[in-house]
């Protein structure tokens, strides 16, 4: 137990509230600036309860940027995009497309909580475990956080509050932003259960007698949906989603025979099934109406949303942790920026700016998902269009973008081709990826002349970039300087031998002054 629990009021630079993937998420990038917050989160340890199975799109090139895809069980070498997807259960074949943005990690929610919690206190980074977060007020010079814990409740003087509390996030009721959205009249029902010997098939899916063959993944019936999938092996899980159904109370537990029963509705026939084996915690769970909704703002003065508090909305397609993962990559670099007093004027206001859009992005695309999974002939009568559509390589790669994030654009004041995007990564004449060169998570500067031009511009901010000399290691590709910022987003992008003035001018947008010799 840390030291200063019995000092009436401690004081630090931040609070984190949750330490969910998000939460913990952001105290890594804050470590790697240099600024260690203490997480709170009312839980004796790691969340156990299987949530997410693992992680889609551009978190992993997140993952891979910070060196932890390896840690965290990706494959050797470089992060690989798989060869096919599915969108509300249509197949989505990305094999043909020119840049294939989605990339996954099968990896369930509890094991990565587990080996995020480990990394963080490698870092030194203060999580205090059952620690809660009763309340906050506002000072002078910041927030004054009111904590409960095992032994007793004190206090904690911060400078910034971040609310990383899941979906019904007592910080942002406390702070009295809407949460405006839509709900949908669902009913979701989801198990880890143990199959009988013979009605596995080859591609991953089960075959059911009376009902037929049901693969891996999402399938749409008249009567509601079925997704089924063994992410982990012995480990089957299966799920229900119906439509317009009463859910029982929140306070009856969830059972297998209520499973059963809304499987044997959606298909007509029994499934056989039972408890399943080896240790748990296993997955049996219900979720009435899926709400998707979205805070009106992510920012109020000194205190900031992420994640779940920000935004929820349908894991179809697997979006959260996308979305979550890179709000705290977006965040923690902006907000280490002003404890370490280079941040220029407004760049904690674009955290907003910047993460509202992709928040609302995610949710278009899940609540399209959702809709598309409802029950009645002119639904099935627009997937098969949707599914023809499909066949079409550009509307291929337009939907892999969005379920990606591949398509999120931030507003940096430059028009380059490249400039607002996350950074492409290639391999440079000296053999390091680019990706290699963000582990830090500070600024890059990538500059490919000759005369070393660009770097001489950016020298005035080494304190806070990092200029390396290199070019494309394929000499027959463009080759294009560009300006990094901490996140993996280009701030600024000119083909060789382009005028630099404007980088002068993203370094200030983005690294604040030039240092005073």
């Amino acid at each position: 137990m840390p030291e200063n629990l019995s000092t009436p009021a401690s004081s630090v630079d931040i609070v984190i509230a949750g330490a969910g993937p998000n939460g913990l998420w952001l105290a890594i990038e804050l470590a790697l600036a240099g600024v260690r917050p203490i997480v709170l989160d009312p839980l004796p340890g790691p969340n156990p309860e299987p949530k997410a199975n693992g992680m889609v799109g551009q978190v992993i090139r997140l993952l891979d940027m910070r060196g932890l895809y390896h840690e965290l069980g990706g494959a050797p070498g470089p992060p690989r995009p798989i060869p096919a997807f599915l969108f509300s259960g249509i197949p989505l074949p990305l094999d043909a497309l020119p840049e294939n943005p989605m990339y996954a990690l099968g990896l369930p929610q509890p094991e990565l909580l587990r080996r995020l919690d480990i990394h963080v206190r490698k870092l030194g980074i203060d999580v205090r475990w059952e620690h809660e977060l009763t309340d906050f007020t506002r000072t002078d010079d910041g927030v004054r956080v009111n904590v409960r814990g095992p032994a007793e409740s004190y206090d904690i003087d911060t400078t910034y509050l971040v609310g990383a509390d899941g979906g019904r996030s007592f910080v942002r009721k406390r702070l009295g932003i809407d949460f405006p959205g839509v709900t949908l009249p669902t009913v979701s029902r989801l198990a880890h259960i143990a199959l009988p010997d013979g009605i596995r098939s080859d591609d991953g899916g089960i075959d059911i007698p009376g009902a037929g063959h049901l693969s891996f993944g999402h399938n749409r019936f008249d009567r509601g949906a079925v997704t089924f999938g063994e992410l982990e092996p012995g480990r089957p899980l299966l799920s229900t989603m119906e439509f317009d159904t009463d859910p029982a109370p929140d306070d009856v537990p969830m059972t297998l025979d209520e499973l059963r029963a809304s499987l044997h509705r959606v298909l007509g026939v029994d499934v056989p099934f039972e408890a399943p084996h080896g240790p748990g915690p296993h997955a049996l769970r219900r979720v009435g109406k899926q709400n998707t909704r979205q805070a009106e703002r992510y920012r109020d003065g000194n205190v900031f949303l992420l994640g779940d508090a920000a935004h929820v909305h349908s894991a179809m397609g697997g979006p959260g942790l996308n979305l979550g993962l890179q709000d705290a990559a977006n965040l923690g670099w902006k907000l280490a920026a002003q404890v370490n007093g280079w941040a220029p004027e407004g760049l904690l206001d674009t955290y907003q700016s910047e993460r509202y859009p992709a928040g609302e992005r995610v949710m278009m695309q899940s609540l399209s998902q959702s809709a598309l999974m409802a029950p009645g002939p002119e639904l099935g009568a627009l997937r098969t269009l949707f599914t023809e559509l499909l066949r079409d390589t550009s509307a291929v790669e337009r939907i892999a973008g969005v379920m990606s994030g591949a398509d999120v654009r931030y507003d940096i004041g430059n028009d380059h081709p490249l400039a607002g995007h996350l950074f492409p990564d290639r391999t440079l004449d000296t053999g390091v990826r680019v990706t290699e060169l963000l582990r830090p998570a500070r600024g890059v500067l990538l500059d490919p002349t000759p005369d070393h031009r660009y770097g001489a511009t950016a020298a005035a901010w080494h304190d806070r970039v990092d200029t390396v000399h290199a070019a494309h290691a394929d000499t027959t590709a463009r080759t294009e300087a560009m300006l990094i910022r901490p996140d993996g987003y280009v701030a600024w992008a000119a083909d060789t031998g382009q005028e630099d003035s404007r980088l002068r001018a993203a370094l200030g947008r983005w690294f604040g002054a030039p240092r005073k010799a």
